[in-house]
């Protein structure tokens, strides 16, 4: 980072920065703007533009831009592929849909997700300056959601649950009661990866670290089963690959949080001990959500075997869910609390994004979609196994890919959170598809190649558009 000296002090060259790193402002407002709040009553964003989809159509056309300038990383055949793919499924799943008109804004809006914010964050990022300062942003927004949700709970402010409002849903409000929980796993997750990766300075892994602990209380205070579950699952893997002795000290610190808060001070212990005891319940005494997602699973199958390859269309499974759901679905989830008053929210969706897709793009959107997802996890895995690259960049598109993986067996997309899911498999993709062309990546095995690898990253940033012709290392 450029320095402007002033006597004893120095302070950052920000119009120098802005020059160099313009390219990168819609990303971090993309992240960035979820902080907005949902005016009060608004019990969905489902069908709306918000501000952070607004910024990530400006990401999308600086891109393009960026794109014929010749100042884009270049892809390689299998990035192409992979980033590709989804749009023909998508095209098929809409034009054979029963009512191609009204699957039009489903197309619009899996493109955006998951075609053109991805591909616009492969291409901008150049390198592990410019990865760290996306991911920063997830923290930076976990750390405000987390803080609004705190208050929520404290002052009893939040969504209702149990019959009190207490539920921490940050801005997002009692109809996208899994936002807030969704954007502090992604700042946890972060956190996590850059306090275990051996190639960052001490005090920025003390900091990330302290960020992470920080970031467990609203965690827990969203009541949401299905973010602890993907939080723990892509926590351990993130330890695992940073190493067992340094993992070790990392579940003692959060354990000893958990015991603090819980167990000391008991923060929600009784809410959380009864929505800990559900998840082992789904079987024997589920409660009326896990009845009502069981019987959207089992409509959402029945809808893929009545059309096995290109499934009932696009936004096709509400319209298509009484025909083949049974009895025992409710008419709606009950919402409130939160500036928000009583509301019935209907279901709409299976709560699952893999049969969510298999019901309305068959099995030719499966494979384009999931398909890609499990090559680039194979590839992110690999090339972080190898030591190549840098390794806290690694670290952190895994981590974040492997919670959003998860997170589908219990959520699908919707809301305005949703957006983030674009640029983690964007995230994800700059890590596991290097340029075409690139030579091998230096890692970070030590302190020592750490600090070089910062070096060649900032001086890389530093040439944004100097050499169009040359392909970009990330």
């Amino acid at each position: 980072m450029s320095l402007a000296l002033t006597g004893r002090w120095a302070r950052p060259d920000v119009p120098g920065l802005l020059r160099r790193h313009w390219p990168l402002l819609p990303l971090a407002a993309t992240v960035l703007f979820l902080l907005a709040p949902l005016p009060a009553g608004d019990a969905t964003a489902s069908g709306k533009v918000g501000p952070a989809d607004a910024a990530s159509l400006l990401l999308v056309l600086v891109c393009a831009v960026q794109a014929l300038r010749g100042r884009v990383r270049e892809l390689s055949p299998l990035g192409v592929l992979v980033l590709g793919a989804p749009a023909v499924g998508l095209a098929v799943a809409t034009m054979t849909a029963g009512d191609p008109y009204a699957a039009l804004p489903g197309f619009v809006r899996y493109l955006q997700v998951f075609v053109l914010v991805p591909a616009a964050v492969v291409l901008l990022v150049r390198d592990a300056a410019e990865f760290r300062l996306a991911a920063g942003c997830f923290v930076v927004l976990a750390l405000v959601q987390g803080a609004v949700g705190v208050v929520q709970y404290a002052t009893h402010t939040g969504a209702s649950y149990q019959g009190e409002d207490v539920r921490a849903v940050g801005t997002f409000g009692p109809g996208d009661v899994m936002g807030m929980a969704t954007v502090v796993a992604y700042g946890l997750i972060v956190a996590t990866a850059a306090a275990l990766a051996p190639g960052l300075p001490r005090r920025l892994r003390r900091i990330a670290g302290g960020c992470a602990l920080v970031l467990v209380l609203p965690l827990v205070l969203s009541f949401s089963r299905g973010a602890w579950i993907a939080t723990l699952g892509a926590a351990v893997l993130v330890m695992a690959l940073a190493g067992i002795r340094r993992a070790l000290k990392v579940v003692a610190a959060l354990a000893a949080a958990g015991v603090v808060l819980v167990g000391g001070f008991g923060v929600g212990s009784e809410m959380v001990a009864e929505r800990l005891t559900s998840i082992t319940q789904v079987s024997s005494a589920p409660d009326q959500s896990v009845t009502d997602r069981y019987t959207m699973w089992a409509a959402a199958e029945s809808m893929w075997r009545e059309r096995p390859a290109v499934g009932v269309g696009l936004k096709g499974f509400p319209s298509h869910r009484d025909g083949h759901a049974s009895l025992g679905l409710s008419s709606g989830s009950d919402t409130a609390g939160a500036g928000q008053a009583y509301l019935r929210q209907p279901l709409l969706s299976p709560h699952n994004m893999y049969l969510l897709i298999l019901s309305e793009q068959g099995l030719i959107g499966l494979i384009a979609l999931v398909g890609g997802w499990a090559a680039l996890l194979v590839a992110g895995l690999r090339r972080l196994a190898s030591g190549g690259g840098v390794r806290d960049c690694g670290l952190i598109a895994i981590g974040l890919f492997v919670w959003q993986l998860t997170d589908f067996l219990y959520a699908d997309i919707g809301g305005p959170s949703t957006v983030l899911t674009g640029v983690i498999i964007g995230l994800a993709a700059w890590w596991a598809l290097p340029s075409r062309g690139a030579g091998p990546l230096r890692g970070a095995a030590g302190p020592a190649r750490g600090a070089a690898a910062d070096k060649e990253a900032s001086a890389g940033a530093g040439s944004r558009g100097r050499s169009p012709g040359v392909a970009a290392r990330p």
